[in-house]
């Protein structure tokens, strides 16, 4: 199970959301090239990165950015925020140059279109599903549909994707941790044979000990998405892969 950082990314700051909420809004820097650096030197074999401002508008201003970090490191890096159209999709994987893009709310609205962006990318898209009581959230969380996450993903399992990045957002940003009905959820993407990364409330080594616990059992548990946590260092990543392979390193202070 990969430990991927997420930078999100808004006005060209890195920056982190209380459940998807624009106006809770924490700022953690002003150079995301240096923060990508940073967590990979600490040992991230993958970023996940997150256009705020393309998922709020579609207008994906915070591309140059994203360039500069994937000429930064050697890392693969995915890219999610505003991929609703071929084009844009094009750019992300042909361009920028990262080796992910994640759509979400197209997905959902146009089904049809999806399936034909999986046959042209195959292997490169990830489905996101940001979900809200099991349900579908799109339009940069917005918008709440009647559709429960795996309904939508039904639809889609038989499809060449890279992965599913499933997002509890009631969890996402609060620091809150891992609940079991997440996990449910996620266990049962995976039985449709979905590769699948958590995300929202990965807080603690527990929750990442947690998910690697799962992971052991339903092997398309591939990554778990850090956020605030590796901001606020209740996760220090070198740890948080430890676990994710079975064992857990001591920090610093403790050897």
């Amino acid at each position: 199970m990969e430990i991927i950082p997420a930078i999100d990314l808004r006005g060209g700051q890195c920056v982190r959301l209380r459940q998807g909420d624009y106006q809770q809004e924490t700022v953690f820097g002003n150079d995301p090239v240096a923060m990508a650096r940073h967590w990979v030197s600490e040992g991230a074999k993958r970023l996940h990165l997150v256009d705020l401002d393309a998922a709020r508008t579609g207008d994906p201003v915070n591309h140059p950015v994203v360039r500069e970090i994937v000429q930064a490191v050697n890392v693969p890096c995915q890219l999610g925020g505003g991929l609703r159209d071929q084009e844009s999709i094009r750019k992300a994987l042909e361009e920028i140059g990262v080796e992910r893009a994640i759509v979400g709310t197209r997905a959902l609205k146009d089904p049809e279109w999806f399936r034909q962006m999986a046959a042209e990318f195959p292997g490169r898209l990830v489905l996101g599903l940001d979900a809200k009581d099991s349900r579908v959230a799109t339009d940069g969380w917005l918008d709440v549909s009647s559709m429960t996450a795996l309904e939508l993903a039904e639809q889609f399992a038989d499809l060449d994707l890279a992965a599913v990045v499933y997002t509890n957002i009631a969890n996402d940003g609060m620091m809150a941790g891992v609940d079991e009905a997440t996990i449910q959820d996620m266990v049962a993407l995976t039985r449709l044979g979905l590769n699948v990364i958590a995300s929202g409330g990965v807080s603690t080594l527990d929750d990442v000990t947690r998910l690697a616990v799962v992971a052991r059992q339903h092997p398309r548990l591939t990554g778990a998405i850090v956020g605030r946590a590796i901001y606020e260092k209740t996760i220090i990543i070198r740890e948080a892969e430890a676990a994710a392979q079975g064992g857990v390193r001591k920090g610093p202070a403790e050897e």
